[in-house]
């Protein structure tokens, strides 16, 4: 009896995969959200900020130039990402990190190169997030990133990240320095917010994709304050590690472990076949 209830979910599993065209069937392109997944995340999020700074800074090429740069750099991953029938560590945690500092640009070129406030830039890619997300479930009936096995949900899914980075940076600026907060209190801001999410999921059963999509949101202002915090002057409330300094400490460290990742294959998500 149980092998043949076995015989008819695969047989069910197939022939749910075979309503998608074949043409656009994948295996699932995001890896399994564990430990390590976090710790890249907040990581290339930083360097994402800082990144920008030193491009846009120290080597004074300006955000317009930077800005095409980096942005040429991220279509060209993100073309490889696209390409590719599965998940590979290096290219998908490049894109993160390309458009994460691609995020933070667009909302520095509103805010300083056409004189956007931050509260406008933050509502704006608020609401430009919530129509993503509305978009993806109307066209999709799921959030999840398990389910990322088809090109459209792919677009949906980078996306959805790009505004999440953009809007981060805006959110993070605006109560770190509009809101003159400060920047070592707007990290123990997100991260106790980050921590009510985690209680409410294995606490209080809220929705898997919910929370994750949330925590994913606010990683971000967590990580562009932690970013300023480390790089900035000792005068600016930093700890005057730099922007070089800082990047080049968590690329490194995230280049270890993606290099894990590659050769343990643990985040991999296993599917049936």
């Amino acid at each position: 009896m149980k092998q043949d209830n076995n015989r008819k979910s695969h047989s069910n599993s197939n022939e749910a995969a075979s309503t998608q065209p074949r043409a656009w069937q994948i295996l699932n392109k995001v890896p399994e959200v564990t430990i390590l997944f976090w710790i890249i995340k907040i990581m290339a999020t930083t360097v994402g900020e800082t990144a920008a700074d030193f491009l846009n800074t120290n080597l004074n090429l300006g955000l317009t130039v930077t800005t095409f740069i980096m942005g040429g750099l991220l279509f060209i991953t993100l073309f490889f990402q696209f390409s590719s029938k599965k998940y590979v560590p290096r290219i998908y945690w490049l894109a993160v990190v390309l458009i994460s500092v691609v995020g933070t640009l667009i909302t520095d070129n509103l805010t300083d190169n056409f004189g956007v406030p931050l509260k406008t830039t933050t509502i704006i890619f608020t609401f430009a997030l919530l129509g993503t997300f509305a978009a993806w479930y109307m066209s999709e009936k799921t959030l999840s990133i398990h389910s990322i096995l088809t090109t459209k949900r792919e677009g949906f899914y980078w996306l959805t990240i790009l505004f999440t980075f953009a809007l981060g940076t805006a959110a993070g600026d605006l109560i770190a320095e509009g809101l003159s907060l400060g920047y070592w209190k707007s990290v123990l801001l997100f991260a106790a917010l980050i921590g009510m999410v985690t209680i409410a999921h294995h606490r209080f059963k809220l929705n898997s994709v919910l929370s994750f999509w949330l925590a994913y949101i606010l990683t971000r202002p967590l990580s562009a304050s932690f970013g300023d915090y480390l790089s900035q002057p000792s005068n600016a409330g930093g700890l005057n590690l730099g922007s070089v300094g800082t990047s080049a400490i968590f690329l490194a460290t995230i280049l270890s472990i993606v290099i894990y990742l590659t050769k343990t294959r643990i985040d991999e998500v296993q599917l049936e076949k």
